[in-house]
């Protein structure tokens, strides 16, 4: 290659300004050629078809004027119609003649007056302008938009019509006699018709909108028939000059009636030209009609397929809100509807729901009633794309809703479609709030810019582990999260379901203390203070409390926190305070000031009877005994037990302002120091020691830190495998590792990142150490390495490859030393052919494992609310036919709660994550529901801020007597708040007569009573559960009896031979049946411990006879104060933080320990579970 080749010639200089002005002199002779674009465009040609066709503004000017010029020329018509003069009929300087005389008997047509009509100088002259202009302006298109074939611009309909209306008036100019003559001007009707569809077009095209189509179609359905009205009116009138002579108005009811195929036949045509021209049109009309008719019977079901739109004045004047779903199935849509109108100030609200796949026949069935088709919009589009989103009036809703498909089977997939929605939302209409529902816990950053987000697996992991230690906790939020007014189960004879309906109505609400007459007289006071003497004297249980100065909601404070007027207030009550009326009963003796520095009220002992009645969302209370007594009288004492002259301590004031030296100290930092190397009871190792902190290793981004449990050193992955042994330890079942509490063992599909908040909870550092219990993870599928260094901190965690239909899984994980069987809804079964049949699998593993493991309390979880009523299913039982008949009862009066009364939800043994779905609803209300339900679950930890426990309630503790009074304990003594009970109650569930209970009993007495039947029971069931799930087993469906059997039912039957015989023959049946059910009771253990056997499993540890089935459980949330406490009652706390004062309280706790070490063992004896 040459050195020509290589040289680069150098670049020109940059233009100076003098360069600009004058040019610059030394590059005048350079090669440099300027190139002018879109150089056609400067034709005179382009030009004009730049302004009539391509500008769409004035291409619209264009088509306004000629839409304007058609119909000008149809008003002449009609003006020249109305003034012509039927007796001068001839041309233009002819003789006229009088044509007005017709003969009905002759045959003879005269043309004359169908050729010529009477047509003044002006009126022609106007005319013909019309048409020069319209005949120009026509040749002018034609020329523009000519493209090599001009026979086909001739041969179009719209110019064959022009050049009829036109050219001849255009011919009158130049021969004058023909100024008269007919020419059918009327006809362009058509082309302002078709003027008008082109004019909308440009209009669409100039504003950049796009109209519904339903309005293009109906628009020319009408000219349509506006033109077929038209043309026969005139044409008819024009062709009975020769006949009748008709007027333009009959003309025009003769086409009317015709059209209408009403035919009165008082208006008819009389020569054969006009009945030609009848003929003609109804055969247009037949061909044309139909088919506009069937372009707008289309698209009026494409637009009630799609939606339509939601109009821009609707969206302006009125409030609406927006739902954004994948898929709408009835229950989603139903509880979404019902949870939103619960609100009164919501009932003018409209719902626009924006889905992109097709409205579901029952969902369309359900928005035809009146009571949603007025305030419910279904439109069918996606909300990534702008033009759905502004159909949906986005941009002025108030509030947008994004939930998630979580039928689906990859639920990852699912979230990502959500992300997406919020992103394209948040795009679109930045001021709009937005809602979202996501599913996995690792996807909820994307979404962080949302007002509001739900984690679906984070709170129903964190809610299913609260369900183990804090019995129905899952029970407890449903119905705080659920809008209800109480009046459930009203009306049954149960006193059980009067009284927990009546407290389901309890939900939290929120005022300013200085607004609120609840709370108004305790400004100055502690919060502990303030939550006891407004639940006695109200009624209402103040559970937290928000600085004006501090976005934080804290739980329980404690009474070190002073009450302010502009402290926002949390409390639990059947209904807001705006809507309560206050009527006293009795005068109060003295006044308020008067006693405002003492704790206890004056009068007499009992507690203060609240009567609330809902009505209309008021409610009226009625208030007693509300006066204040001298502290010297506060102290309440029992009588000397066993005429001993030793009294239990009385129960003390809640002190106004905390006092330091009155209460408990409670650090959970040191309070488990004596236990953390003492000796167990059956070996000699020390108890491992473990620290607290926060974990190391988070499975996804945005989990709250947690202060927990934690072993000074991870444990190694091989240790986690609880079935097998490794290097560090040779433990291979849940038996050789000798844990000293029970076992929590889950069940899932996989390892999830959402099991990391089942298990923060358990581990939490506000647990004490000596009642963690061992979490076994029974997974299908194998952790992966991120699970699992996520988990190697946290004390006795262990996982285990299983299935829970596979008895030997169950067995090697240690099910029999378990108090708590947590089943998780599997994804790979959240879907089936069948909606309701998602939950076929889960249901039927869990009635097997009810009848293998009577005593084992199983919390499960389902995918379908409805599909509770199966668990615990009795088909014989009377009183669960009962039961189905009341929620079929509370349904049909429009509960939000028809489910409740079901056994297995009010006990809390089953769960369904979409009963949470209105936790995300209520919170467009009330916009602290999901910070308050996260501070209960313990997914988040506020400092400062208490938490969810619950003490239960012993022989020794029923001294208290009342509701009330234990609120006062607790408050004066550990200053913890109760929000609720869970009560246990005894309870027949028998298919036999009432009558019949106490012989079944007496009989399952004896049959306990036989030595074949003592069973040994193990070492390891040194505590048990007040509450059990199981499934009573039916005698018809046991096999024949055993041999053993029989000489049990001789031996009874001889003992009753002296009876009379009848009783006897009772008596023995009723044996028999308790027999059946002791035989498959036999087979279920004996298969139960050949497979411990067979796995090399201690068969000691398997109590097949510990059956609590005759129970049933209820939570009773924010009880009245005289609610008496029965045995075994568990009450729900919220106990303040240990840590909230470590710091300030380091120095004082050394001195106070010492002085009440004496008290302290026995009130966290009270307040554990």
């Amino acid at each position: 290659m040459n050195e020509l080749d290589t040289e680069v010639l150098p670049l020109p200089p940059r233009y100076r300004f003098r360069d600009l002005l004058l040019g610059d002199q030394s590059f005048q002779n350079d090669d440099r050629v300027q190139v002018e674009f879109y150089v056609n465009e400067n034709t005179f040609k382009e030009r004009l078809k730049l302004f009539f066709i391509k500008n769409q503004r004035s291409s619209l000017r264009i088509r306004l004027f000629n839409f304007s010029l058609k119909l000008l020329t149809c008003l002449l018509y009609i003006v020249r119609v109305l003034l012509d003069d039927p007796q001068r009929i001839g041309c233009w300087e002819c003789e006229k003649h009088n044509y007005t005389n017709f003969n009905q008997s002759s045959t003879e047509i005269n043309w004359a007056p169908i050729l010529w009509v009477d047509r003044n100088k002006p009126l022609w002259a106007i005319q013909v302008s019309v048409a020069i202009i319209s005949f120009l302006e026509t040749m002018l298109l034609i020329y523009l938009s000519y493209k090599g074939n001009i026979w086909e611009q001739i041969f179009r309909v719209s110019f064959i019509l022009e050049m009829i209306n036109t050219v001849p008036f255009i011919i009158t100019i130049f021969w004058p006699r023909l100024r008269n003559l007919f020419i059918p001007v009327f006809l362009n009707c058509w082309l302002a018709k078709y003027a008008l569809e082109n004019m909308i077009n440009d209009l669409h095209r100039a504003i950049q909108r796009t109209q519904s189509a339903m309005f293009n179609q109906v628009l020319i359905l009408i000219c349509t028939l506006l033109c077929l009205v038209f043309t026969g009116t005139c044409g008819i009138q024009h062709l009975e000059r020769a006949g009748e002579n008709l007027s333009l108005f009959k003309s025009f009811y003769f086409c009317i009636v015709t059209f209408s195929t009403v035919g009165y036949g008082d208006v008819t045509p009389k020569i054969w030209p006009s009945q030609l021209l009848v003929v003609i049109m109804i055969c247009v009309a037949l061909v044309v009609l139909p088919l506009q008719f069937e372009e707008l019977v289309y698209l009026w079901m494409e637009r009630q397929k799609s939606g339509g739109n939601y109009s821009r004045h609707r969206a302006q004047t009125e409030k609406h809100v927006v739902l954004c779903v994948s898929s709408l199935k009835i229950d989603l849509l139903m509880d979404f509807l019902n949870e939103f109108y619960a609100h009164p100030r919501l009932q003018d609200y409209y719902v626009v729901i924006l889905c992109p796949t097709e409205m579901d026949i029952q969902v369309r069935r359900v928005l035809q009633i009146p009571l949603w088709s007025q305030r419910v919009i279904y439109l069918q589009g996606s909300a990534l794309k702008d033009q759905d989103l502004m159909r949906a009036k986005m941009d002025n809703g108030e509030a947008c809703f994004i939930l998630s498909s979580r039928n689906e089977v990859d639920r990852t997939a699912a979230d990502h479609q959500t992300i997406l929605r919020a992103w394209a939302v948040k795009d679109f209409a930045p001021n709009c709030p937005l809602y979202v529902q996501i599913l996995k816990p690792e996807n909820k950053f994307h979404v962080k810019f949302a007002d509001h987000v739900v984690c679906e697996e984070e709170c129903k992991y964190a809610m299913l582990a609260l369900n183990c230690v804090c019995p129905a906790t899952s029970t407890l939020i449903t119905l705080l999260v659920h809008t209800s007014r109480g009046q459930e189960g009203q009306e049954s004879p149960e006193q059980w379901q009067r009284m927990y309906g009546r407290c389901s109505g309890n939900e939290v609400y929120h005022i300013r203390m200085g607004d609120s007459k609840f709370f108004m007289e305790y400004d100055g006071k502690s919060f502990t203070y303030a939550s006891f003497h407004a639940h006695k004297k109200y009624g209402v249980c103040l559970i937290g409390v928000k600085r004006e100065d501090n976005k934080s909601i804290l739980l329980n404070p404690g009474p070190r926190h002073i009450m302010s007027a502009s402290d926002t207030c949390f409390y639990i009550n059947i209904t807001k305070e705006e809507n309560s009326a206050f009527i006293f009963k009795q005068e109060e003796k003295q006044k308020k000031k008067g006693f405002a520095g003492r704790g206890i009220y004056d009068g007499p002992s009992r507690l203060p009877v609240h009567s609330i009645i809902a009505s209309m969302g008021t409610v009226a209370m009625d208030l007693q005994n509300t006066e204040c007594r001298p502290a010297n009288n506060s102290k309440l004492t029992l009588p000397a037990e066993n005429g001993s002259g030793k009294r239990r301590p009385s129960i003390g004031p809640v002190l106004e302002v905390a006092d330091s030296s009155s209460l408990l100290p409670c650090d959970m930092l040191s309070d488990q120091s004596e236990d953390e190397m003492t000796q167990s009871d059956d070996e000699g190792l020390t108890v491992m020691e473990y620290v607290k902190g926060y974990p190391p290793n988070s499975p996804y981004i945005g989990s709250s830190p947690t202060l927990c449990h934690l072993l000074p050193v991870k444990a190694p992955f091989c240790c986690l495998r609880l079935d097998k042994g490794c290097k560090h330890n040779s433990y291979e079942d849940a038996k050789a590792y000798g844990f000293k509490n029970k076992l929590i063992i889950v069940s899932a599909e996989t390892a999830g990142n959402g099991l990391y908040n089942f298990i923060v909870p358990l581990r939490a550092y506000y647990r004490s150490r000596k009642e963690l219990n061992p979490i076994v993870l029974l997974l299908d599928n194998k952790p992966d390495h991120h699970f699992l260094e996520a988990i190697c901190c946290f004390p006795m965690v262990y996982y285990m490859e299983g299935s829970i239909d596979n008895l030997d899984s169950l067995l090697q994980c240690g099910i029999i030393y378990a108090d708590n069987l947590v089943v998780v809804d599997k994804e790979s079964t959240m879907s089936a052919e069948e909606d309701y049949m998602a939950d076929a699998k889960t249901i039927v593993n869990v009635q097997t494992m009810f009848r293998l493991f009577p005593s084992l309390s199983i919390i499960t979880e389902l995918t379908h609310p409805s599909n509770m009523r199966f668990m615990q299913f009795r088909a014989k039982d009377s009183y669960s036919l009962a039961l189905s008949r009341l929620e079929k009862k509370e349904k049909e009066n429009g509960s939000n709660l028809a489910f409740m009364f079901r056994l297995p939800f009010a006990a809390g043994r089953v769960f369904s994550i979409s009963m949470l779905d209105t936790l995300l609803y209520q919170s467009f209300v009330k916009d602290y529901m999901i910070t308050i339900t996260r501070l209960l679950l313990g997914l988040d930890t506020t400092p400062g801020s208490g938490y969810l426990c619950a003490m239960k309630i012993t022989e020794d503790d029923l001294w208290i007597r009342s509701y009330g009074r234990l609120f006062q304990k607790l408050c004066s003594s550990s200053a913890e708040i109760p929000i609720g009970i869970y009560r246990t109650e005894s309870h027949m569930f028998s298919t036999t007569d009432p009558h019949d209970i106490r012989t079944q009993s007496q009989i399952s007495i004896n049959v306990e009573d036989c030595e074949d039947t003592k069973e040994v029971k193990d070492h390891w069931n040194t505590k048990t559960s007040h509450h059990r799930n199981s499934c009573p087993s039916d005698p018809t469906e046991h096999p024949l009896l055993r041999r053993k059997s029989m000489q049990w039912a001789r031996r009874l039957s001889r003992k009753g031979n002296n009876k009379q015989p009848a009783k006897t023959a009772e008596w023995i049946n009723q044996q028999r049946l308790s027999l059946y059910r002791r035989s498959e009771r036999q087979e279920l253990s004996e298969l139960v411990k050949n497979r411990m056997k067979h796995l090399g499993l201690p068969t000691t540890g398997y109590d097949e006879m510990n059956d609590h089935q005759n129970t049933l459980s209820y939570v009773l949330i924010n009880p009245p104060p005289d609610t008496r406490l029965e045995p075994n009652d568990i009450v729900y706390l919220i106990r303040p933080d240990p840590l909230a004062h470590v710091e300030n309280e380091t120095h004082s706790r050394k001195g106070n320990r010492s002085k009440q070490d004496p008290c302290t063992p026995e009130t966290r004896d009270e307040t554990q579970l």
